[in-house]
């Protein structure tokens, strides 16, 4: 590791982050359960840190704080919450290169990555939500009995917020923050391979003015993210990440009718038409497929190319992919850092070894890097495989790219909608009508023109299909946090 990465590493090895103990009731705690869980710095390979493995108790503690805390929080004036929310995004500003720090070493993220996305994203999520946090309103409606009728916008309760390992910081903002601004309270349950930001922020949120109890922090494995589901403490569940896992949520929380949202994984198509400024095209299919790694469920890991462009777009890939700088995340010039995960590493060459058995071209890339113990794969285009290979049709989530080319407009979009997946979804074109027309008819819940992945607070975003269901961000990402009530007063 550089100079700078021993540096990063030294700044999360601090008291806030003291093996075994849990944020629970705006204090850090001790956890009732012995067990213990390392994380990994995977740039390298090795420990950093430990934290807690909570257990049953630890989570009805956390629960339980959630519940004390939530009918003061939920009566605070909208006003307050609202002061204290952006209280919180300043907190995060003035805290930055901690947590540039923190996601970089536990994600292998790369810090420039981390400081322009990461932690500027989850500083305008709390800055967004602090303005809609005024503005939680009913409205009075006209009916023809001699009464006033008007409905309310309340909190639901308790939230269990369940979040991946891919951008932890960003999407566990992006649950916490809505709720928070409806008047909510919070269990957050971080993935096991990534608590070190949401124990930091914990921190923040607490030195912002956010209540005790608010916002609670669980760290563990799977075992724990059940039980919160099952968990009859808790009202609603936030969750964010596979499909398959996703399944077993809705399942589980099913049981005791809790709502759920559902951020699940993709498989997005990047459409390059024929008279795509070819430049900018290609700028946009390297960016959704390496960003963070290709660890993005909104990535566009499948390219559909017009034929007529086809190899020229191949032989522009086959070099400008080669040249991405990738290695160490805490090297400035770095765009592509490690796999999260061994595991993660080891998915993908699995599905690589498919591709090639499909008969798929490995255009570039297609093996590991060997970097100083860490789990890094170099960036693989592969262009030849049928729409039905499996490297095509399911979500590798690393940086992998598939190309396939078409004849027709109609022929792009049903490639484009032939997955199970439906989260994102793009084209490349200069034809302004083309662009809303195929838009109109992509599978995704959001389309990006022209570039890729192109988001803000204000603007929604969420599955179909296989993708899930429920938007965060914008308006839409606050009411699923809200339940509505509605009050008749006779006047007869």
């Amino acid at each position: 590791m550089s100079e700078s990465g021993e540096r990063y590493v030294s700044a999360v090895t601090r008291p806030h982050i003291e093996p075994g103990r849990l944020f629970i009731g705006g204090q850090w705690r001790v956890a009732e359960s012995k067990g213990r869980r390392d994380v990994v710095d995977p740039s390298t390979g090795t420990v950093i840190t430990t934290v807690a493995e909570a257990d049953a108790a630890d989570l009805d503690a956390a629960v339980d704080a959630a519940r004390g805390a939530f009918e003061g929080w939920a009566r605070t004036p909208g006003r307050v919450r609202a002061r204290i929310l952006h209280r919180v995004a300043d907190v995060i500003r003035e805290r930055e290169d901690e947590l540039v720090a923190v996601e970089s070493v536990d994600v292998g993220k790369p810090v420039t990555l981390s400081r322009a996305v990461d932690v500027a994203t989850a500083a305008e999520e709390y800055e967004y939500y602090s303005a809609l946090a005024q503005s939680v309103d009913g409205a009075t409606r006209q009916i023809p009995v001699p009464s006033h009728a008007y409905t309310r916008r309340e909190p639901l309760g308790v939230v269990g917020a369940i979040t991946p390992f891919n951008f932890p910081l960003i999407l566990s903002s992006s649950k916490i923050a809505p709720a928070l601004a409806a008047g909510n309270t919070v269990v957050h349950k971080p993935a096991e391979d990534t608590p070190l930001s949401a124990l930091l922020m914990a921190e923040i949120l607490a030195e912002a003015g956010v209540p005790d109890g608010v916002v609670n922090v669980v760290t563990g494995g799977g075992a724990v993210g059940e039980a919160l589901l099952r968990h009859p403490g808790v009202d609603k569940i936030a969750f964010t990440g596979s499909t398959r896992v996703g399944k077993l949520a809705a399942a589980v929380a099913s049981q005791s009718l809790k709502p759920v949202t559902m951020e699940l994984g993709g498989n997005a198509a990047q459409i390059v038409f024929e008279d795509a400024d070819l430049d900018k095209a290609i700028g946009s299919v390297i960016k959704g497929f390496v960003f963070n790694t290709g660890q993005f469920c909104m990535g566009g890991p499948r390219l559909l190319v017009h034929r007529s462009l086809h190899d020229t777009v191949l032989e522009i890939l086959s070099q400008a992919v080669a040249g991405v700088p990738l290695g160490d995340p805490f090297d400035p010039a770095t765009v592509i850092g490690p796999m999260t995960a061994a595991r993660h590493l080891e998915n993908v060459e699995t599905y690589v070894a498919i591709a090639r058995e499909d008969g798929g071209r490995i255009v570039t890339g297609g093996e590991r890097l060997e970097l100083g113990g860490g789990y890094y794969y170099k960036p693989t285009v592969i262009a030849g495989l049928a729409n039905d290979s499996r490297a095509v049709q399911e979500e590798i989530f690393g940086p992998v790219l598939t190309v396939q080319s078409f004849d027709t407009e109609d022929e792009a979009v049903e490639l484009a909608n032939s997955t199970a997946y439906g989260l994102a979804s793009g084209l490349c074109t200069n034809d302004l009508a083309r662009a809303h027309r195929v838009a109109a008819r992509l599978q995704a819940g959001i389309v990006w023109v022209n570039d890729w992945a192109m988001l803000d607070p204000a603007v929604p975003f969420g599955g179909v299909k296989q993708s899930g269901y429920g938007r965060e961000y914008g308006p839409e990402g606050l009411e699923p946090y809200t339940k509505v009530k509605s009050v008749v007063i006779s006047l007869a």
